[in-house]
């Protein structure tokens, strides 16, 4: 084997390693979880076609509900999201609906249920990503929380209660 060759070879693991030690190391360093990451680089379409990037709200406490049309606690459970919402939104909250089902249906639905908070579509791949944000029965609705500093700090399989919702969001926002 040439030196050339040797260095390139070298060097290329030498890269490969860094490049490891840094995907492995970098959430103990950062403070950030595996699942805080994840969330933060999760993009999906908007019901406009967008693509829309959950880190968009970085330095909001962010509230990210997965839900579907079909889903009866989904359904009862909106008009508090959009209540606290409202409530909220001008002091640090945002609330982002990830839609496990299709576009037509979650925009009528949407429409008429005067959804003030920003809907994505995940369509069938919400499931999997629901699943490794800790979700493993795949149920809905699913909720997980990130702080200001895009830190998960609740998770909820199932749908909150005004008490319980009105609690969780406000000590986040006013920390």
């Amino acid at each position: 084997m040439t030196t050339g060759r040797r260095e390139a070879l070298i060097l290329g693991a030498a890269g490969l390693a860094a490049a490891a030690a840094g995907f492995l190391a970098g959430p103990l360093l950062t403070g950030r979880s595996a699942d805080d990451e994840a969330l933060a680089s999760a993009a999906f379409p908007d019901l406009q076609g967008r693509r829309r990037q959950l880190s968009e709200w970085r330095g909001r406490v962010l509230l990210v509900n997965f839900w579907a049309t079909w889903c009866a606690p989904c359904r009862e459970e909106i008009p508090l999201l959009v209540a606290i919402g409202d409530k909220y939104r001008p002091i640090g909250l945002e609330i982002v609906g990830i839609a496990i089902d299709n576009a037509a249906k979650v925009a009528e639905y949407a429409k008429n249920m005067a959804i003030s908070y920003p809907i994505v579509l995940a369509e069938a791949d919400g499931l999997d990503f629901m699943r490794r944000l800790g979700n493993g029965a795949g149920g809905l609705p699913y909720t997980v929380i990130l702080g200001r500093q895009g830190k998960v700090a609740a998770r909820k399989l199932g749908a909150f209660k005004g008490q319980e919702l009105e609690a969780t969001v406000a000590s986040l926002v006013r920390s």
